[in-house]
């Protein structure tokens, strides 16, 4: 049976059109099989899926093979690329190290997310990075009130909150003043975005916390939320969203043990 390599790219960009076309030719000179779709009857899965893009990619590349836990290696073909682990100079020795099964797997955490309506309708998703509670009219604010692990903790007006995992800290959560967490660290963050109130600090709470936040009644208008800014799960005014710690991991494909302050120095170009 042949061992086959999925390949996820972006939509449109002639950057990553190019790279597959040179990793489809440098697999099968190796011997392996590209694909660029799931077969649902197959005997087995892809054995690694290579993405080639930016973080967005990667994500929905994760969508795609969840429930499988087939591995992801991405090549950066975005900006920052936290999520990738080489760049397209070096996709050749990338597509070498995949052929001879040279590289090794993370588990990262992911969060389950539950919203229930005062409808008595339950809406579920999931995400890698984080969960984003938005206000929908652009104008207001949006009441929210925040809870860990069944007790009330603060209410206050603001643009949205982010319930994120470590692996999100470096994304949405990063831009809306949260700290950086190492993504070994199986956390759970709450990131206030331009919250109107006194205490309304990020929060770093243990993986088998669980973080509530309701759209209080006195909003005019409903919310959304946003799971990896991909998948929305409406949140009517009354709704009561919880974020867990998810039961299904998503798994990284590493060619490098480059420490995590290695990544931060290059990725922002930090003046060490």
């Amino acid at each position: 049976m042949s061992r086959r390599v999925l390949i996820v790219r972006h939509d449109w960009r002639s950057q990553a059109v190019a790279a597959a076309d040179f990793v489809e030719a440098q697999l099968r000179d190796l011997g392996l099989e590209p694909v660029h779709e799931l077969d649902p009857d197959a005997a087995t899965d892809p054995e690694l899926g290579l993405v080639l893009g930016g973080d967005g990619t990667l994500l929905r590349a994760a969508e795609l093979v969840r429930g499988r836990r087939i591995p992801l290696l991405g090549v950066n073909l975005g900006h920052v690329g936290f999520l990738a682990e080489a760049d397209p100079d070096g996709l050749g020795e990338v597509v070498r190290r995949i052929a001879a099964r040279d590289y090794s797997v993370e588990e990262r955490m992911t969060i389950d997310v539950e919203v229930q309506t005062p409808q008595g309708e339950c809406h579920t998703g999931w995400a890698i990075n984080e969960a984003t509670i938005e206000k929908v009219d652009r104008s207001r604010v949006i009441e929210l009130a925040l809870g860990v692990d069944g007790r009330g903790l603060s209410t206050f007006g603001c643009d949205g909150i982010v319930l994120s995992t470590a692996t999100g800290s470096t994304a949405y959560a990063f831009s809306a003043g949260g700290p950086v967490v190492w993504p070994d660290v199986e956390a759970l963050l709450a990131v206030p975005i331009a919250a109107h109130a006194l205490f309304a600090r990020p929060l770093v709470v243990g993986p088998s916390s669980v973080l509530a936040v309701e759209v209080l009644e006195r909003n005019l208008q409903p919310g959304d939320v946003w799971c990896d800014g991909r998948r929305q799960l409406p949140a009517p005014v009354g709704s009561h969203i919880e974020v867990r710690r998810g039961a299904e991991p998503v798994m990284l494909a590493r060619l490098e043990q480059t420490p995590f302050s290695g990544r931060l120095v290059a990725k922002f170009n930090l003046p060490v």
